[in-house]
C-alpha cells in the first residue's frame, strides 16, 4: 500500500506457495513476507489452490502422469504473467519460494520454466522426480524413492528439459523432526539439483542465531558460485521456520526462513546481473 515508484522503476517479485491446509492469507501471515516486503521493496505474489481442484488445498505436483501437475504448474506461470502485466515487476528478479506440497510445486515449476525465475526455495518439501502419482507421493513423503541420484538419474527424476538448463539456484530447509515429510526429502533434493547444475558440496558448517534452533548448513558450489543451499533445522517439524506464533505450520522458534530466502533471492539477482555485465 502506498507504493511510490521511481520512473520507470521496476520491483522483484517473491512468489509464495502455501502447502496443504492452507490459504494465501494463512501463508501471508505466517511467513510475515508482506513486512520484509514493505522494508526491502518488492512485490509479493500468493497465489491459492482451489479447494476444488484439491480439498486440502494441495498442490498437484505430484500427477505427472496424468498430466495434471505439469496443466497447474502452466496455470501458477500465467498467474506469474499476470502479475507481471499488472504491476512494475522486474522480470529479471523474479523468485520463488513454497511450504511442504508448495514447495515440490515450486521445485517443479522451476524445472519446467527454469529461466524464469532466478532462485527457488524448498521448505519441508518432496525431492523433485519422487514421485509420479498419488499413490507414489505418500510413499515419497515418507521418505521412500528418494536416495541421493547419480548423474544418470537425474534425467529421469526432473524431466529431459531440465537437465543441461540452467536451472534457478536452490535453497532447501528441512526440519530435523518433520513427521510429515521426511528430512531425506531434504538432501535428495540438494542432491538433485546440485548434479544437474554440476555443483558440488563443501564441508558443512553448524549455525546458530541466539536461542533459535540450530542448523547444519551445506553449500554446493561449482566455479566458486553457491548453487545451491541445504539447511537442516534441528528439531523442526513440518513448519516454516521463524514463523509467526500460534498458528499452523508455523514455528517461531526456528531460524528465520523469511529473511533467509530472500537473503538467497538478492544474492542470486546480484549474481546474475553481474554475469551479464561480464
Amino acid at each position: 500500500a502506498g507504493l511510490q515508484l521511481a520512473p520507470g522503476e521496476k520491483l522483484p517479485l517473491m512468489v509464495m506457495l502455501h502447502g496443504c491446509g492452507q490459504t494465501g492469507r494463512d501463508f501471508a501471515a505466517s511467513t510475515r513476507m508482506n513486512a520484509l516486503a514493505v522494508r526491502q521493496r518488492f512485490l509479493v505474489l500468493y497465489p491459492e489452490q482451489d479447494r476444488l481442484a484439491h480439498p486440502q488445498g494441495c498442490w498437484n505436483w505430484y500427477e505427472r502422469r496424468s498430466g495434471k501437475a505439469d496443466a497447474e504448474a502452466a496455470t501458477l506461470m500465467a498467474a506469474v504473467d499476470q502479475a507481471c502485466m499488472l504491476y512494475p515487476v522486474d522480470r529479471d528478479r523474479v523468485a520463488l519460494a513454497g511450504l511442504s506440497a508448495g514447495a515440490s510445486m515450486a521445485a517443479l515449476l522451476a524445472t519446467r520454466y527454469p529461466n524464469r525465475f532466478r532462485a527457488v526455495v524448498m521448505h519441508s518439501g518432496v525431492a523433485p522426480g519422487a514421485a509420479k502419482s498419488s499413490a507414489t507421493a505418500l510413499g515419497a513423503m515418507r521418505g521412500q524413492n528418494v536416495p541421493p541420484m547419480p548423474v544418470t538419474a537425474v534425467g529421469k527424476a526432473m524431466g529431459a528439459a531440465a537437465v543441461f538448463t540452467t536451472l534457478p539456484p536452490m535453497l532447501v530447509l528441512h526440519g530435523d523432526a518433520d513427521s510429515v515429510v521426511a528430512p531425506s526429502n531434504a538432501v535428495s533434493s540438494a542432491a538433485v539439483w546440485a548434479t544437474a547444475m554440476g555443483a558440488q558440496p563443501g564441508q558443512p558448517r553448524y549455525t546458530q542465531r541466539g536461542k533459535r534452533r540450530p542448523m547444519r548448513v551445506t553449500d554446493f558450489k561449482r566455479n566458486g558460485r553457491t548453487l545451491v543451499t541445504l539447511c537442516e533445522i534441528a528439531g523442526l517439524g513440518h513448519s516454516w521456520s521463524g514463523g509467526a506464533s500460534k498458528l499452523l505450520f508455523s514455528d517461531p522458534d526456528g531460524p528465520d526462513a523469511t529473511r533467509m530466502a530472500w537473503a538467497f533471492a538478492v544474492a542470486q539477482f546480484k549474481a546474475a546481473q553481474g554475469s551479464k555485465k561480464l
